[in-house]
Formats: C-alpha cells, structure tokens, sequence
C-alpha cells in the first residue's frame, strides 16, 4: 500500500507514505505548476529502476563473492511529452571483471522486479 496526501493548500507537492512507514515527497517541475522541490512521479519511476536494478545487481554479486564496489546504475528517460515512453539503463561495472562476470551482470540486472514490472503490461484498477 502506498497513501498520498497532499501537503499544503499551494502546488502540488504530495507526502506518500508507504506500507513499511516511510515517507516520501513528491512535487511537480515548475513548467508544469510546480514548484520543483520534489522529484516528480515520472523521475521517481526512474530512480526506482535504478535502486531496483544497482540492490538486484548487489544481492546476486555478495552471493557470488564478486567484489563490484564502485559499480553505478544510470538510467535516462526517454519522453513524448511528460510521459516516459522510454528507459536506457547503463551500467558501469568495475574493469577488473571478466568478460563472462560482465555478461552475467547484465542478464542479471533485466531480472529487478522494477524492470520486470515496466517490460511487461500489468492490470492496475481504479477504486
């Protein structure tokens, strides 16, 4: 569950709190009416993807034992007006794996449960 609410009488911006109890803000860039003191839902919905895919990439190398420290996860939107029709993610991967280690990272991090749910269609409902 998430629950959003707005947070003052002006602008847009939204305090969500989650299942778990935390808290996150929300706002709007002020060239649509906001006053960008947030990030938006369409940035966070990138940053999700690039906690998702670097937390994915992380559980699967502390199993194997394989040292990435430093290793970043970047992802740019790609939009059509404000909606993101797009998602490029680039991983930089420490140069001292091999090959075959790099390879399987990337076949690794398509796995992140965020990833899976955006590169499939998925049933949400309105109440």
């Amino acid at each position: 569950m998430a629950q959003a609410r707005l947070s003052g009488r002006d602008g847009f911006v939204h305090t969500i709190e989650t299942a778990a109890g935390h808290t996150v803000t929300f706002d709007e860039p002020e060239r649509v009416g906001g006053s960008n003191t947030a990030p938006s839902p369409t940035e966070m919905l990138a940053a999700s993807l690039a906690a998702c895919t670097a937390l994915t990439l992380k559980m699967y190398t502390d199993r194997k034992g394989w040292d990435i420290d430093g290793f970043e996860v970047e992802v740019d939107t790609t939009y059509d007006g404000n909606l993101p029709v797009g998602y490029h993610i680039a991983l930089r991967l420490p140069s001292h794996l091999d090959e075959e280690q790099q390879k399987r990272l990337r076949v690794i991090s398509g796995k992140c449960p965020v990833h899976r749910t955006l590169a499939t269609a998925i049933a949400v409902e309105l109440a």
